[in-house]
């Protein structure tokens, strides 16, 4: 029998890992935790829990990613100067190659798929 792994509530999980500072910082220190849920051989796939503190910063989308935001807010603004603003509840898909600014406005969690 093969175990799903799960968290029971993304939501309130609160066993975080330090993941650093965003590594392309233009304004802010916006500082990151979570928590993988699975990670597919040779790192093909991953789906897990982030949270990110304010900031804003040069973001390079380099695989296929999916994310159901559950706390904070956010604005995303492409290159072309698309505006997504991010609540709890957003969700969306953001495409390889997706390049933009993100700026934190109040700290989100989320849960994503990368692919």
């Amino acid at each position: 029998m093969t175990s799903v792994p799960r968290i029971q509530n993304p939501l309130t999980e609160n066993n975080l890992v330090d993941w650093g500072e965003v590594p392309t910082m233009i304004d802010g220190k916006s500082l990151t935790s979570g928590k993988l849920i699975h990670k597919g051989p040779e790192g093909q796939s991953e789906c897990g829990i982030w949270v990110c503190t304010p900031g804003t910063w040069a973001c390079h989308v380099t695989r296929d990613e999916f994310c159901h935001f559950l706390a904070g807010r956010a604005t995303y603004e492409h290159e072309t100067g698309e505006i997504i603003e991010i609540r709890p509840g957003t969700a969306a898909f953001f495409p390889e190659n997706w390049k933009g600014t993100c700026t934190v406005h109040e700290t989100v969690r989320k849960v994503y798929m990368i692919r």
